[in-house]
């Protein structure tokens, strides 16, 4: 019995989609429902490399048989999906699910600057569109696209910033090595604040003793004299 036919029928019969951890783990657990089968024994501690040339094998052959529905792997984690043209049969059959809004052309923006550069700051994604993003960040956040991923080595130790694996399956992609190539936006070069642009609830935006007032106020400027005209002498008089 082969690999990949174990898989097609573990696959296409599992009810959400499954990691190679959790395929490994149906392996490992499979001689237990296997009376004297060889096969269930011999696949027992199957590795992931394995599994993956086997899973490989099976998309190919999908295609090629250009099916209406292929196998894919979404965010680490495969499963059999349909082809979009078959869309409007299934809608009619299952109904339409409601899908979240369209995200915004700034949230875009936000999210390609954070999916290429992540770990990143929020001062630093500003520094990068040049303009604030406390509204389209919250929005990225609550949508489950992006989260905190720690804290920044730097004055005030501000939040850091990743996508997360929902943003995976949100865009398709199998991990974030697919992204497409966007070498220009990793050229910019971006400067880290010595003091902060953009401030965490309860951490300072500069250093305490950058905060201290001057214990003489600024002198002001001296104004300029004003130029006396020269006398005139009585003998050059008309």
């Amino acid at each position: 019995m082969e690999l990949k036919y174990i898989l097609e029928a573990v696959l296409f019969s599992a009810q959400k989609p499954m990691s190679l951890k959790e395929l490994r783990d149906v392996f490992a657990t499979a001689p237990e429902h296997a009376e004297a089968d060889e096969a269930a024994r011999g696949l027992k501690k199957v590795k992931e490399g394995e599994l993956t040339a086997a899973l490989e094998q099976l998309v190919k052959e999908h295609e090629d048989a250009q099916r209406s529905y292929r196998l894919a792997c979404v965010a680490g984690s495969w499963q059999f999906v349909t082809q979009p043209e078959y869309a409007p049969w299934l809608k009619a059959l299952v109904g339409h699910r409601l899908r979240p809004p369209r995200l915004s052309q700034p949230a875009l923006e936000t999210l390609a600057i954070i999916a290429y550069r992540q770990p990143i700051m929020r001062a630093e994604i500003e520094q990068v569109r040049g303009v604030t993003i406390d509204g389209v960040m919250q929005t990225l956040v609550e949508r489950g696209l992006v989260e905190q991923v720690g804290r920044a080595e730097v004055v005030g130790r501000p939040m850091t910033y990743g996508t997360t694996s929902l943003f995976l399956e949100y865009f398709g992609l199998r991990s974030l090595e697919d992204l497409p190539v966007a070498d220009e936006l990793r050229r910019i070069v971006v400067q880290k604040p010595e003091s902060l642009v953009t401030t965490e609830p309860g951490l300072a935006t500069v250093a305490p003793e950058q905060l201290a007032l001057p214990s003489e106020p600024p002198s002001a400027e001296p104004k300029p004299e004003k130029t006396k005209a020269p006398k005139q002498d009585s003998a050059t008089k008309a």
